[in-house]
């Protein structure tokens, strides 16, 4: 394997645009058998670690949730070395109460539902290839996460829709019912692929809105959810600072080992 120009990737979420500042920043370019990345990949040092950082919408947002390249993505930042991945999100609450959250929290969810359908969730085109996905974080990167801050909540089920538009209100108390925590538009297959680039994957989910039926007379909009997460930003940033620095060692972890001896039908590269 040749050289690794990064081993840990930010990709960030809505009104995240940036994140590497100060020092020496390298962009790349880089190109896939899946097409362009949403953007060119800045790399530079954080807490002694070699990042990578690539918007997920774009850097100009130009990307919607269903219209993100999220297999040439993934695969941009293996190709660069990429084994570990911070997944910051905007979310919308769907649990309410004295253990429900609300907006403001930060939450690292430990499941996740896809009701996704109109994108390519694997890079699976041929033969037998089943991912393992009863777990679909990884526990290891989600404990740092979760333990970069007092106030992050560690586990919660997010369930990720199509969009781009926000939910009905019947739809928010279907979700809500089911027991799920959180509602998001580009958690999936974000966090399949990367385990299928047998990388260490973990989402950190912004709670900006309580969503449509969860609350009597609530309904989401756009401009509530970008102005909280522009005016959590700098929390953001920190937290993920704290995460890298005490990122454990990926060797050994299942998020990579699950492939050993499995007959891939798909190129990992780096």
């Amino acid at each position: 394997m040749s050289t690794p120009i990064a081993d840990v990737a930010v990709i960030g979420g809505t009104g995240f645009y940036s994140f590497l500042e100060g020092g020496e920043v390298t962009e790349h370019h880089v190109e896939t058998p899946y097409g362009d990345p949403s953007g060119p990949i800045a790399v530079g040092e954080v807490a002694g670690r070699r990042v990578a950082f690539l918007p997920r919408h774009g850097a100009d947002h130009r990307h919607p949730p269903h219209g993100i390249p999220f297999r040439a993505n993934a695969w941009a930042l293996r190709s660069l070395g990429v084994r570990q991945v911070l997944a910051p999100c905007a979310v919308g609450g769907l649990s309410t109460g004295p253990d429900g959250v609300a907006p403001g929290d930060v939450v690292v969810p430990d499941q996740l539902v896809d009701r996704t359908f109109r994108r390519v969730g694997s890079f699976v085109e041929s033969g037998a290839v089943h991912l393992p996905f009863a777990d679909p974080y990884c526990p290891g990167v989600s404990a740092a996460a979760a333990g970069a801050a007092d106030d992050v909540r560690l586990g919660g089920t997010m369930v990720v829709v199509e969009g781009p538009r926000f939910s009905t209100r019947a739809e928010s108390r279907h979700y809500a019912a089911a027991g799920w925590d959180l509602i998001n538009m580009t958690g999936a297959p974000e966090a399949a692929l990367a385990r299928e680039m047998r990388q260490c994957y973990a989402s950190i989910a912004l709670v900006t809105d309580m969503d449509a039926g969860a609350e009597s007379g609530a309904g989401v909009d756009q401009e509530q959810v970008f102005a909280l997460f522009k005016a959590n930003l700098e929390r953001l940033t920190g937290l993920l600072t704290r995460t890298i620095e005490a990122l454990p060692d990926p060797d050994g972890c299942s998020c990579s080992t699950w492939a050993e001896g499995v007959g891939l039908t798909y190129d990992i590269p780096g």
